[in-house]
């Protein structure tokens, strides 16, 4: 399955790309589908910053990205990068107190604020001490009435931002209205964009929600639940790799995933995916693949006596096919993943111990019994517990892989 995005640039005077706003869509058509809100931001989170990031749409230009009450009022954007989005205020919100907070937080961590589809009401006004930028939907207005609107907005510092600009001539006039930036099918259409979808399964999510409900968090068991799943592995591992933490920390395995994100940030995480991932499909079998490979690679740091070892084989394991699910060439997705050098260089197939556990299993699934049996004498190990721990990882993947779906 694919996500699908629109990009819009955004230009300034110059006619120079300063920017894109990103849509949600859900097929080629190109159009916004009938969803909620909170649920279209939420897809474009998961699905492409989760991914591989939103600098990868936008070309590392800032990126324009629809906000709702929910997700603000929730702090869905505190995660991004604070220099590279515009949270945009949706039309339609309701103005309240505990909006007003979420967005006065969220700029004094440095983020931009747009009020989109302004109508110049005053219900507004409150927001101007927390916004730098309004967009007008140039249509709704004529010239003239645009031009007395804006004098309204005179020394407030607020940078104005033209939509639906069709025309040079309108072009012309928004600038001699103190308009500078521009966005419309003057300049260029949404553009569709669309990349592979990391799949979640719904049993998954639905575990993770009742788990994010309790007083504690049992971290041992959501442990257990990201083990399983190599989509829900992956996108805890881009959420990390975010602006709020910094790409410094190397995760060796989930579990220190899960310690270093903290109780917040993890009730987070699961909001957003609660929001956005409910509505996938049943788990791929290259999912079964991953899982079996996790499971082995953690039998043999085991039956090495490995004791630092087990976790990053499992996390090496289930990291091991990400580049067939999302559909991208492994090096850039290492390139967004904080996971330990040390896994790392096994998904590189660099020389050391996680590597060989890979190379391992890979032979056995090949059924190259020969090839095998040489990296099992490397290993220290016997032939015969590799293959029973082959079985045994072919028995919990399938195990696994039963109850949720069933």
């Amino acid at each position: 399955m694919y996500s699908y995005v629109a990009r819009q640039p955004i230009l300034d005077i110059n006619r120079q790309v300063i920017a894109y706003e990103l849509l949600f869509r859900d097929g080629k058509s190109n159009s916004f589908p009938n969803i909620d809100p909170n649920q279209a931001t939420s897809n474009i989170l998961t699905n492409n910053h989760l991914t591989l990031g939103l600098e990868q749409i936008t070309g590392n230009l800032p990126a324009y990205i629809n906000f709702h009450d929910d997700t603000l009022i929730r702090h869905f954007p505190s995660f991004l990068d604070p220099q590279k989005v515009v949270l945009e205020i949706l039309e339609d919100v309701t103005v309240n107190e505990e909006l007003v907070t979420a967005c006065t937080s969220l700029k004094e961590k440095g983020f931009q604020i747009a009020l989109d589809d302004y109508d110049f009401d005053p219900k507004w006004q409150i927001f101007f001490p927390l916004i730098s930028i309004i967009k007008v939907d140039i249509l709704a207005f004529t010239i003239l009435e645009i031009s007395k609107l804006v004098r309204q907005l005179v020394g407030l510092n607020i940078t104005l931002l033209a939509e639906k600009v069709e025309t040079a001539q309108q072009f012309e006039q928004l600038k001699m209205l103190g308009f500078t930036l521009f966005q419309g099918y003057f300049f260029a259409k949404p553009e569709m964009l669309k990349q592979k979808k990391i799949s979640t399964n719904k049993h998954s999510i639905i575990d993770l929600i009742h788990h994010a409900n309790q007083v504690e968090l049992d971290l041992n068991a959501i442990n257990d639940i990201f083990r399983i799943d190599p989509g829900l592995s992956y996108k805890l591992l881009r959420f990390i790799n975010s602006a709020t933490y910094g790409s410094r920390q190397e995760i060796s395995s989930l579990k220190h995933a899960l310690a270093y994100i903290g109780e917040v940030e993890l009730k987070k995480f699961i909001a957003l995916l609660s929001l956005a991932d409910l509505s996938e499909g049943k788990t791929p079998e290259i999912m079964r693949l991953s899982l079996v490979r996790a499971k082995f690679c953690e039998q043999i740091a085991h039956f090495r006596h490995a004791s630092e070892n087990p976790p990053k084989a499992f996390l090496t394991g289930i990291l091991s096919l990400i580049d067939g699910i999302l559909d991208h060439d492994l090096e850039s997705l290492l390139n967004v993943l904080p996971v330990h050098s040390e896994i790392k260089a096994a998904l590189r197939n660099e020389n050391n111990d996680l590597a060989l556990y890979l190379l391992l299993i890979k032979k056995i699934e090949q059924g190259d019994w020969q090839e095998s049996e040489v990296i099992a004498v490397t290993l220290s190990l016997n032939s015969e517990i590799c293959f029973q721990a082959y079985k045994k990882s072919l028995t919990w993947a399938d195990q696994i892989l039963s109850s949720e779906n069933a």
